[in-house]
This record gives C-alpha cells, structure tokens and sequence, in this order.
C-alpha cells in the first residue's frame, strides 16, 4: 500500500508540473482545460474545475467515478465539466493512464478551417505517434464537432472510436485530447500533434 501511494502522489506531482508548464506555453487561458490520471488501483482522477493552470498543485486533482461524479473524499466537489470525456477514454482506450487537454491556438484555427480530419505525412515528427516509424506513412486525426452536451459527445466518441487511431483527437474550435500509458508517452502524443499542427497553420497561411 505505501508503494502505490508513493506512486500516485508522485505522478501527481508531475502531472502538476507538466500542467503548470503548459500553461507558460499559452495552451491552458483562462483557467482552461483538464487532465486526468488511472492510479495503480483503477481509481480516476481528475482535475479539479476552476483552477488558474499557472498555480495547479497536486491538491488540485480529485476521484470520480465512471460517470464522472466525484467520489471519496471529495464528494460534492465540482469536477471539470468535460470529466465525462476522460471516462468514456479509459473505457474505450483500456491502457490509458494518463490524458492530457490542450486549449492552444494552432488546432483550434485549424479545425475552424478543415473538415472530419487533419492530415500529416512527410513530417519527421509524426514518428511521436506510437507505431508511426516513418515519415512516409499519413497520420489522420479526426475533428469532432464540439458541444456543451457531454452525454452526447461520449456517444460521438464511441461511434468514432476506429478512427482515434493516434492517441489523440481534436475537438473543433475547442482543443486537442492526448493520452497514453503513461505521461511520458501522454505528453509526447500532445505536443507531437501540437507541433504539427502548428506546421500545417504556418505553412498553409505563409
């Protein structure tokens, strides 16, 4: 017992930090986005809603259950809004522990801008999608449409489940989800789309 709690506070602390970071990136305004982690015992845990980014800790995370209502200790503490999302990932994706959000500019103008998938191929960097070993390959991330109804974007989630083939996905004009089986891999997965989204914005609008 006290090694998975060593374990869990310590990813605790450095998902506090990677969001903090992030933050100085610019890709969590205004209080913005969440992130969520499996612990050793299968219990979620999620950020807590409301939070300034720049001065999360690793106080800030509270458990939920399956249905995203939080649980334990923190009973009647609001979760984020879109807690829902990080469920229905650790259902569909089982070996996910850890799953990222991000609220930056790039993905957000172009998913303004493209239809049901951006496309990447020749990028060195899609090699950051586990599997992906070469430039050649194109990688297809979807874009769904964005809604308040969380309910109903779990159902798009499940009916578009083949095409989440990277780990990740884009929500329009809204942000980009990633995730992993640890948060090595969680964070490679976000800033490796980020950067290439980033890449197509630049050189579409050069």
């Amino acid at each position: 017992m006290y090694i998975c709690t060593m374990t869990r506070e310590t990813l605790k602390e450095q998902i506090a930090e990677t969001i903090r970071h992030y933050n100085t990136k610019g890709w969590s305004p205004a209080t913005s986005t969440n992130y969520s982690f499996k612990d050793e015992a299968g219990t979620i845990w999620v950020s807590r809603s409301g939070v300034d980014k720049s001065q999360f800790t690793a106080n800030d995370f509270i458990t939920v259950d399956s249905t995203g209502m939080a649980i334990g200790d923190f009973l009647g503490i609001k979760p984020s809004a879109e807690t829902l999302i990080h469920c229905v990932l650790y259902e569909l994706f089982p070996e996910t522990k850890v799953i990222l959000h991000s609220h930056s500019v790039y993905p957000v103008l172009i998913s303004a801008v493209l239809g049901p998938q951006i496309t990447f191929e020749g990028y060195e960097v899609q090699k950051g999608f586990d599997g992906q070993t070469t430039h050649e390959n194109a990688v297809n991330i979807p874009i769904l449409d964005n809604t308040q109804d969380m309910a109903a974007f779990k159902q798009t989630l499940i009916n578009e489940v083949n095409r989440i083939q990277h780990h990740s996905f884009i929500m329009r004009k809204h942000g980009t989800y990633a995730w992993g089986k640890n948060l090595f891999e969680a964070k490679r997965h976000l800033e490796t789309l980020e950067y290439l989204c980033q890449c197509e914005w630049m050189l579409k609008n050069a």
